[in-house]
C-alpha cells in the first residue's frame, strides 16, 4: 500500500482545511516546492497535490505552485482541483504531471473521463468525495444525490487509473480515516482504490492495510504536518 502525503495548494501556500471548509485553513507551508522536497526527501514515492482554488474556480488557479513542485522533485505526483477540460488535462500531463485526478467532472461529464482515459491510459484518476455515502463536487460545496459505489462502478470499463475516495466529514478532521466505507468501496470494484481523509496515524494506515480489502493506498496530510505520523516510520511499516 503507497502512502501519499498530501500538499493542497491554497493562495500558492500548502495549507490544510477542517472538514473540507475553506475558511477554516491552517498554513503550513508558504513554500510547497520545499515542502514536496521534504517529502521526496523522506522516502515518498508519489506526492498527492489538490489545487483547492481551482477546485471552487473550476480551473488551475495554483498553476506556478504546481509547475514549482514538479520542477523541483523527480518523485511522480498527482492532481486534482479544476480539471475540467481535455485541453487542461493535457497541459498537466505535457508538464511532467504524473496522473490527473477528475472529480466533479466525473459526475457532469463522464464522457470526458472516458476519452482522457482511453487518451492518456495509466494517468486518469477519478476523485470521488462524499458524505454520507452521497458523492459532492465543486470543491464539496455542492451535494449530489449520486451514490458513491454506484460512481465507481460506472467507470469499471474506462480505464482509469485508481479512485481517490475521501470521506469528507473526516478530512482534516484527525478522526481516523472510515475504514468501512473505504474497504465497501473497495471490494465493490475492479479499479485501484486509494483512501483519504482522516488518515492521522500510524494505526489508521494500518488498519486500512489490514482491513481485507483491495486498498492501492492511503493520503495523508494534517497528521504528516502536525507531527503525529513520520512519513519516514509510515513507509518503513508499510514495507514490513
Amino acid at each position: 500500500m503507497i502512502l501519499y502525503p498530501a500538499i493542497d495548494l491554497k493562495d500558492g501556500q500548502c495549507v490544510r482545511l477542517y472538514k473540507g471548509a475553506m475558511e477554516q485553513a491552517t498554513v503550513f507551508n508558504d513554500d510547497p516546492a520545499a515542502q514536496a522536497k521534504a517529502f521526496a526527501d523522506q522516502g515518498a514515492e508519489w506526492i498527492h497535490l489538490v489545487d483547492l482554488n481551482g477546485a471552487f474556480a473550476g480551473k488551475p488557479v495554483n498553476a506556478g505552485a504546481v509547475e514549482s513542485i514538479l520542477k523541483t522533485v523527480s518523485v511522480p505526483c498527482q492532481l486534482g482541483g479544476g480539471i475540467r477540460d481535455m485541453a487542461t488535462i493535457e497541459a498537466w500531463l505535457s508538464k511532467g504531471l504524473r496522473r490527473v485526478i477528475l472529480g466533479t467532472v466525473a459526475v457532469e461529464n463522464p464522457a470526458l473521463v472516458r476519452e482522457a482515459a482511453r487518451a492518456f491510459p495509466g494517468q486518469v484518476a477519478v476523485g470521488i468525495d462524499a458524505r454520507q455515502g452521497r458523492v459532492a463536487t465543486k470543491g464539496w460545496a455542492e451535494e449530489t444525490d449520486v451514490m458513491v459505489t454506484d460512481l465507481a462502478r460506472a467507470f469499471e470499463d474506462a480505464g482509469v487509473a485508481a479512485i481517490i475516495y475521501t470521506d469528507i466529514d473526516r478530512d482534516g478532521a484527525m478522526q481516523g480515516p472510515n475504514v468501512e466505507a473505504t474497504a465497501a468501496l473497495a471490494r465493490a470494484t475492479s479499479i485501484p482504490v486509494i483512501a483519504s481523509g482522516g488518515v492521522s496515524s500510524l494505526a489508521d494506515l494500518i488498519a486500512l492495510r489490514d482491513s481485507g480489502a483491495p486498498l492501492d493506498g492511503a493520503i495523508s496530510g494534517r497528521a504528516l504536518y502536525d507531527g503525529k505520523l513520520d512519513l519516514a516510520e509510515a513507509l518503513a511499516a508499510l514495507k514490513a
